[in-house]
C-alpha cells in the first residue's frame, strides 16, 4: 500500500472523528440546554424526541400519546445496537407497541459516534439550513470515504476534491476549527492510531450486532451444542475487532510478536558483537563519531568528522565504502534504503543539510536550512526531516528543498528522535537537564518527562516504548505513552557505559550503541 494513500486516509479519518464528531456532539448538547434542559437523558425522554426517535426504530406501530404524528418509514435509520444504547423498555409493557413503553438510558453524548449524533441532530434539533447541509454531508463523506472503506487509503485524486469541500462544510460549522484543520493536515501517518481510527470509522460495529442477535436467538433454542459451537456462540465483539486489527496488521507486515508490550525495565537484547573503529579512523585524533545510523539492511554509516567523510560498514566491522562529504558531518539519518541526510557543519551563517546515494557513493543534493542548529540531531517523519532550530524543530521537505514549518519551542531542541506522530528533544543549554519532551502532531500539544539523570540519546523499541541513554551510564527504559519509566538494573546497564549514542533498528531487531570518544560501536540482538 502506498504510505501516502494511507496517510490521507488517517488525515480524513482524523478530521472526522478529532473535529467532526466533537462538533456534532457540541450542538447536540447546545439544542438541549437552548431548550432548559439538564442533561441529553432528559432530552431523549422528551415526548418529541422519544416519539421520533422510535418510529425510526420500529414499523408499523402507532402511539397511544402522539397518535396523529405517528409516521411509518420505509427505511429505519436507527439500528438495534443505537436504540438500544438509547432507550430501556420498561418491565411488565411487553404487549404494548408504543414508545410510552420506553426510557431514555443514562447515556452520555461522548458515547455517540458521527452517525447517531448526525442523525438526531437532523431528525430532533433546531437547525438552520447551512448547519442541516453541513451535518447531511460531512455524515454521508464519513459513509463514503471512511465506513465502507476497507482498503484504509484514498488515493490523491479523489483527496484533492474531498479535502476542499471537508474542510468547507467543517468551517461552517465552526469557523474556528481552522487551525486544527491545518495541524491535521500536516500530521503524519502513526499508524498505530489509524488502525484504531479504522476499527471506529468501519462499519463492523453494525455488522457485530447483527451476529450477536443471531447467535442470541440460536444459542436460546438449540440444546447440547457442543464445545466447538458454544466456542462459535461466545464469540463477543470484541474478539471480533482483535481479529479484525489481526488482519489488517498482517496486512501492514506486522507479526504477532511485535504487537506484545514489553514489561518496563526487562532484559531485552543480548550483546552480539562489538566493533572497533580505531583502525580505520586516524589513530591520533579523539572524539570524531559524533553519530551512526543503521540502515534497514543492517549496513552502518558512521559520521567523520575529522576525515570529512562517511564510513560504510557492515555489522560485523568489515568496510564497504567511504563517502568524502564536502563539509564536516556531525549527524545522520536514513531517509530510505539507499539514501541518507546528513546535518553539516560548513561555517556559523552557512549550515544546511546534505544528502547521499550510499549505493551510488555521490552526493544528490545540498538543502540550505536557515536557523538551522548542526549540532541538535536530524531525523525522519512522515517522509520529511526535522532539525534544531533557534527557537523550534523545522521541519524540511527534501524534495521541494525547503523549510515548510516551524514548530515554537521557546528554545533550542537538542537530541532530536522522531517516533510515530511525536517529536523529541531535550532543551539545549538550560538548566532543565533531566527532562525530556515531546512535541504530538495529534493535539500539537508539548509534553514533559522528568528522568533521573540528563538524557543524552533516545532510541524507539518495536512495541512504542522507549530506551533513554543518560549521562550517568543508566538507561531509563519509558512506557510508550511516556508517563511511567523504569532504570535497567545494573546487569543490563553495564553494557551501556560511556556510550554517547543508541539506536534500534526495528527491520534488523538489533540494538546499537557508539562511543564517539573510543570508536567503540556496540551491537545488540533482540532475544
Amino acid at each position: 500500500m502506498d504510505v501516502e494513500d494511507r496517510r490521507r486516509y488517517f488525515i480524513v479519518g482524523s478530521v472526522i472523528l478529532e473535529i467532526v464528531q466533537p462538533l456534532f456532539r457540541t450542538k447536540l448538547e447546545n439544542d438541549y440546554t437552548s431548550r432548559g434542559l439538564g442533561s441529553f437523558q432528559d432530552f431523549l425522554n422528551t415526548q418529541p424526541v422519544i416519539h421520533i426517535l422510535f418510529h425510526l426504530r420500529h414499523r408499523n406501530a402507532t402511539c397511544c400519546k402522539n397518535k396523529p404524528n405517528c409516521i411509518n418509514s420505509s427505511k429505519l435509520p436507527l439500528i438495534y445496537c443505537q436504540w438500544n444504547l438509547l432507550y430501556t423498555e420498561n418491565p411488565g409493557q411487553h404487549g404494548h407497541n408504543c414508545h410510552c413503553k420506553f426510557t431514555a438510558n443514562p447515556v452520555q453524548l461522548n458515547a455517540l459516534d458521527i452517525t447517531l449524533a448526525g442523525l438526531i441532530l437532523l431528525n430532533c434539533c433546531n437547525l438552520g439550513s447551512t448547519e442541516e447541509n453541513a451535518i447531511r454531508i460531512l455524515r454521508r463523506y464519513k459513509n463514503d470515504y471512511l465506513s465502507h472503506n476497507t482498503e484504509g487509503k484514498i488515493t490523491e485524486t479523489e483527496y484533492k476534491s474531498l479535502w476542499t469541500d471537508l474542510t468547507s462544510f467543517v468551517l461552517q460549522l465552526d469557523s474556528n476549527k481552522q487551525n486544527d484543520l491545518i495541524r491535521i493536515e500536516n500530521r503524519p501517518l502513526d499508524e498505530g492510531l489509524c488502525s484504531k481510527y479504522s476499527i471506529d470509522l468501519l462499519n463492523i460495529h453494525k455488522k457485530l450486532n447483527e451476529m450477536d442477535t443471531s447467535i442470541q436467538g440460536i444459542s436460546s433454542t438449540v440444546q447440547g451444542i457442543d464445545s466447538s459451537i458454544q466456542e462459535l456462540l461466545s464469540y463477543n465483539r470484541n474478539e471480533a475487532i482483535c481479529q479484525y486489527c489481526k488482519k489488517k496488521l498482517n496486512e501492514q507486515g506486522m507479526d504477532e510478536r511485535k504487537r506484545i508490550p514489553y514489561k518496563l525495565g526487562q532484559n531485552i537484547f543480548y550483546l552480539r558483537h562489538q566493533i572497533d573503529l580505531s583502525l580505520e579512523l586516524d589513530g591520533s585524533m579523539r572524539g570524531t563519531i559524533p553519530d551512526v545510523v543503521m540502515m534497514d539492511d543492517g549496513r552502518l554509516v558512521i559520521c567523520d568528522i575529522c576525515e570529512c567523510r562517511l564510513l560504510i560498514c557492515n555489522t560485523d566491522g568489515s568496510q564497504e565504502d567511504i563517502i568524502p562529504v564536502e563539509d564536516r558531518p556531525f549527524y545522520v539519518a536514513a531517509v530510505n534504503n539507499s539514501t541518507v541526510a546528513v546535518a553539516v557543519y560548513k561555517t556559523i551563517t552557512c549550515q544546511c543539510i546534505q544528502m547521499y546515494d550510499i549505493n551510488q557513493k555521490e552526493k544528490l543534493k545540498s538543502i540550505s536550512v536557515p536557523g538551522m542548529m548542526f549540532y541538535c540531531g536530524i531525523s525522519m517523519i512522515n517522509n520529511k526531516l526535522v532539525v534544531g532550530g533557534f527557537s523550534g524543530l523545522l521541519i524540511v521537505d527534501h524534495q521541494k528543498e525547503k523549510t515548510i514549518e516551524t514548530i515554537e519551542t521557546d528554545c533550542i531542541p537538542d537530541m532530536i528522535h522522531t517516533s510515530g506522530h511525536r517529536i523529541f528533544y531535550r532543551i539545549c543549554g538550560l538548566a532543565e537537564y533531566n527532562n525530556i519532551y515531546w512535541y504530538s502532531f495529534t493535539d500539537g500539544k508539548i509534553q514533559t518527562l522528568t528522568l533521573p539523570s540528563t538524557p543524552c540519546s533516545i532510541t524507539t523499541l518495536q512495541d512504542g516504548s522507549l530506551y533513554v541513554l543518560c549521562t550517568d551510564d543508566s538507561v531509563q527504559h519509558v512506557s510508550s505513552n511516556g508517563e511511567q519509566f523504569k532504570t535497567l538494573n545494573r546487569n543490563q546497564s553495564q553494557f551501556f557505559i560511556e556510550c554517547s549514542s543508541i539506536q534500534y533498528n526495528s527491520k534488523q531487531n538489533k540494538l546499537l550503541t557508539c562511543n564517539g570518544h573510543t570508536r567503540n560501536v556496540k551491537i545488540f540482538q533482540e532475544k
